[in-house]
């Protein structure tokens, strides 16, 4: 499994959002891995087994899923890894005019 992996479930539809691009960068914006969520919202794979300690975030391309008039076409969650070979679950709750997100397990 990756180190970081993500999931993202459209809240107002009740099911997970498929098919959506996801990328992993470092805080300044450099490109580590990228990857598509699958059937179930979820990207297992995304990006290497260990990475340095640092700010990280991840790019989501929700205008995808939402459409061409989405509020929300791009959502982008800052991250900090203290420990880079610990698994990190950052995933996206998703509706036309709001998100969230945790620390996910």
């Amino acid at each position: 499994m990756s180190l970081v992996t993500t999931h993202i479930l459209d809240t107002a539809a009740g099911r997970p959002a498929a098919g959506v691009g996801v990328r992993l960068e470092t805080g300044a914006g450099e490109p580590v891995a990228d990857g598509r969520t699958d059937a179930d919202g979820r990207i297992r794979d995304l990006g290497p087994e260990t990475l340095e300690p640092g700010v990280y975030r991840l790019v989501f391309d929700t205008g995808a899923h939402l459409g061409p008039d989405a509020f929300f076409p791009e959502i982008t969650l800052t991250f900090r890894i203290a420990d880079g070979t610990e698994h990190h679950h950052v995933p996206l709750l998703l509706s036309p005019f709001a998100y969230s997100t945790y620390r996910g397990s």
